[in-house]
Order: structure tokens, then sequence, then C-alpha cells
């Protein structure tokens, strides 16, 4: 233990009287500076309020006030019978980690990976690492730049201003109950899906409704169908999960179920997207739908609709979806906000036969808890207020336009070599390229200028009659769709 002398005082810690700052808070900063610079070691003895308050001539008040405003923070502490010391551990001590001297030696063996973390890693389908700005021409990136900000900012700011604490807590793994109805009593009205709001599982984004799913109700090699050409992501989850993927042609009315019997008939599940099928753009027809049903009830299968972006039709009227034709409970029904509002927000949604609730829930509930709590009520108040119908509806007029003017670009500058015809749904089209040419190596060469294509082939186990490009058109504006077929139309002169 060391002691200052008291004639030191008035030098290491120089008062301004005549300053604005309270001394107070003068002495204050005065020691924690000098403590902190090492001139009062861990240990040092301060002199008693009183001694000190007569040497800098301040009140001994003033001294009081530092001192235990430095005693709260933890550099400086008591001792009974002895006085005011510095700490021995000073709180910035305690923020930053030492570093040691020699580096560390990082083995560089390659670590022994689980067979599901394996198949994952070396998996083609792993989403590709992107930079922050998004590309022209990108599959399933909604219109950003019509997205209503000062509406969205006017909600958020009931809650961010003054947040009701039950929102901050902990919430229901299976999602906020305001929301839970909201989307009940959307999907009930706009896609004649039967459920209440007891079988709605708020999830976050669509690749983890997915994982709940597999992870809930398959074993490591239960068969999964899966429409071949289709969604390569749900394909990477289900080989993640040991699935063993069966890839089931698609014809002009959807998934072909007497194939898929053919192939393997006791299925475990399988996974489609009836209302737009990815990436074709077929909608399964009602006698598909049908015999899609009488298969999975015959054989005791499931069924996982995934209905990502049905929302955007631009003709005719709205379909039904599979779930609402299903009388035996087969159908979990999965739906999205990703591709209606923005990706970023991550929320999505599965409605479960009643059986299917607890388990389902449990499942979510360790695979992290819950969704933010706090956009779910956005989202909810969005719905409700209805904000939600009135964005859409204006979507689809934009996306309408966007794919006519991306078919019109395309003719005009491609015509000779892409095959692109309009749509009544979605959100990208599929561009035609005659055979033989290579899509994957157009969709990389695309890339190196800025574009975002992606090749049919990577969506297809088994070979395509022809090559092809997804062009998406919801996320990309009259100016990038035309600049953009113009660079697109560089690349392929390269190619052809």
């Amino acid at each position: 233990m060391s002691k200052q002398p008291t004639t030191t005082w008035p030098y290491l810690l120089q008062l301004d009287h005549k300053g604005v700052a309270p001394l107070y808070l003068q002495l204050y900063h005065a020691l924690r500076d000098t403590i902190l610079a090492g001139q009062l070691g861990a240990g040092t003895q301060l002199p008693p309020t009183r001694v000190l308050a007569t040497e800098l001539a301040v009140s001994r008040t003033t001294v009081v006030t530092a001192f235990d405003q430095l005693l709260a923070e933890g550099y400086l502490e008591t001792r009974v019978g002895s006085g005011t010391f510095v700490a021995s551990t000073l709180p910035e001590d305690l923020l930053h980690v030492q570093i040691p001297q020699s580096p560390v030696q990082y083995n560089e063996r390659h670590p022994h990976l689980s067979q599901a973390s394996q198949r994952m890693v070396h998996s083609p389908l792993v989403p590709r690492r992107k930079g922050s700005s998004a590309k022209a021409f990108q599959p399933g990136l909604p219109a950003l730049d019509e997205f209503p900000f000062a509406i969205w900012s006017r909600l958020a700011a009931r809650y961010y201003q003054h947040p009701p604490f039950e929102l901050l807590a902990y919430g229901d793994p299976a999602g906020y109950w305001p929301l839970r109805v909201a989307i009940a009593q959307y999907l009930m009205m706009s896609r004649a899906v039967h459920c209440k709001p007891e079988q709605v599982l708020i999830v976050s984004g669509a690749q983890q409704a997915i994982d709940i799913t597999v992870r809930t109700l398959l074993e490591e090699g239960d068969v999964v169908w899966l429409e071949d050409p289709g969604y390569p992501r749900a394909r990477g989850a289900l080989l993640g999960a040991g699935a063993s993927v069966v890839p089931v042609p698609v014809d002009q009315e959807g998934l072909n179920v007497e194939a898929g019997k053919h192939l393997r008939e006791h299925a475990r599940m399988a996974y489609v997207t009836p209302s737009h099928q990815y990436p074709l753009g077929i909608v399964m027809s009602v006698a598909r739908r049908l015999e899609l049903l009488d298969w999975a009830q015959r054989v005791g299968a499931w069924i996982l609709e995934d209905d990502y972006d049905s929302e955007f039709r631009y003709r005719g009227r709205p379909l039904a979806s599979l779930q609402g034709l299903d009388t035996h409970g087969q159908v979990i029904y999965m739906g999205t906000f990703s591709k209606v509002l923005f990706p970023s927000l991550r929320l999505s949604y599965l409605v479960l036969p009643p059986a299917l609730i607890e388990p389902f829930i449990t499942t979510r509930a360790l695979a992290g808890r819950h969704s933010p709590t706090l956009e779910q009520a956005i989202v909810a108040d969005f719905i409700v207020e209805g904000h939600f119908n009135r964005h859409i509806r204006r979507m689809r007029a934009l996306y309408a336009q966007r794919q006519q003017l991306l078919v019109q670009a395309i003719q005009q500058e491609l015509h000779d070599i892409i095959e692109l015809e309009e749509h009544e749904a979605g959100m990208h089209l599929v561009g035609w390229l005659p055979p033989g040419i290579d899509d994957c190596l157009v969709s990389q060469l695309a890339a190196e200028q800025g574009l975002d294509v992606h090749a049919l082939s990577s969506c297809s186990e088994q070979p395509l009659r022809r090559p092809g490009l997804l062009l998406g058109y919801a996320g990309t504006n009259e100016h990038e769709i035309r600049a953009g077929v113009k660079q697109l139309a560089k690349v392929l002169a390269k190619i052809v």
C-alpha cells in the first residue's frame, strides 16, 4: 500500500474554479484520468475527504460526490477503518481481454464434421454470399424501391418509442398472437386455407420452416419427393437432414404423381409449389392436386405446400391452396413475408394440422425460441390496418408492368437467342436458351458483369430438354431492366 503526500494533490488534480463544469465533475475526471494514466497505482491510499477538500480549496461535499461516483464505477474502494484506496482491478481492465504474446497455433487438420454437416458444406445448393447491393434480375426479390417505408416507420415508432415490456421479454415460440390471428384471417379470405390462429406457427424465414418440418417429421433415410426442376434450397435442407430425396419430374400439370409412385411410392413426404411451381411457373391442375392428396392419404405421407409468391397473379381468378382441398390433415402449408414485404424481415409461417401443433412448437422453441416479437407486432398492425392488402394490389400492378418491360427488352435485344413469354403470375420468368449452351457459364459470366441470373440447370437433378435462365423482374426497375438486358446481350454474344 502506498500513500501520496498531500502536498502533491493540487498539482495532480488541477481544478478550474472559474470554469463552466461543476467542481465535483472536474475532480471526478481528474482523479479518473490520473488513475488510468498510472500516476496513482493500484492500492494507493487517498487522503481523507476533509483533508483533500482543504488542499484543493473546495467544499467537502464536492470531494464526497466525486469519491462516491468513482466508488460506484469501481475506480476506488473503501476498507473499513483504513480509508479510501485506488481499486486493485480497474473497470477498464475488466472490459479488455489481455492478448497473449505468442500467436495461437491453430490445428491445420480438417475438423471432424457430422455427416449432415458434410452434406451441407459440400452442397452446391448453399446460397451464394453476396454484397449488400441488389443486382438486376435477382429472382424472388421484391420491389424494395416501392415499399411504403413512411407507413412502416410510423407503425414501428409506436413500438420502438414506447415498447410494451411484454414485447421485450421472451415471447411465445408459436408467435405473436395478434399476428397469428391476422394471418389466419388473411389466408382464409385470400387463399381458401382452412385454419384457426392456433394452427399458425411463426418462424424465421422459409428455410427455417422447412428445417423445422424436416426435424419434426423425418428420420434419416426417409424418402421425400421433390419437384424436378425444383427449389434448390429445399433440396439442401432435406439433404442436410439426411433425407433420401427423390427428384420427381414436372409436366404441364405440375408434379407427376404417377412418376413419383413409379420411382418410390411409399415416400414419407412430398415438397411441392402447386400455385406457381418453382422455377417453371406451372400451376398444378385440380385433377393433379386431388391425385396427390389421394396418394398422401393412402400411403400416410405428408405434403409440404410452399406457397411462396401466390399473392402475385396478374390475370384470372386467385387460386385456392392445396391445403384448402385437404380433408384428411395431410398438408402443411407454408407462406412467407420475404416476397411481399422484404427478405431481411425473416418472417414466415406454417399452417399445421391440429395433430402437429404441439410437436412443431416444441421443435421451434428448441431451434431458436421465437422470432423477433417487435417485428411481428409491426407486421400484425400492417395487416390489420389494411396496408398489407393495399401494398399487394400496388405491387401486382407494378410487377405486371415490369414483366412486360422485361419481355419487350428481351425481344428487342435477344429475340434470336432467348425465348421468353409473359406469364400470368410470379416474380420471375424463365428465359429459354438454344440447346447446347451452358447456362451455368452464362450465369457465371453475367455475375461478373453485375447481373444476378440463375441457371435453370442448377434447379434440376435430371438433364433438361433445354438450358435456361431465371430472370427476376419484381425487384428490378425500368432502367435496370433495360440496362441489364443490354449487358446480358453482351455476355451471350461471347458464347453464342
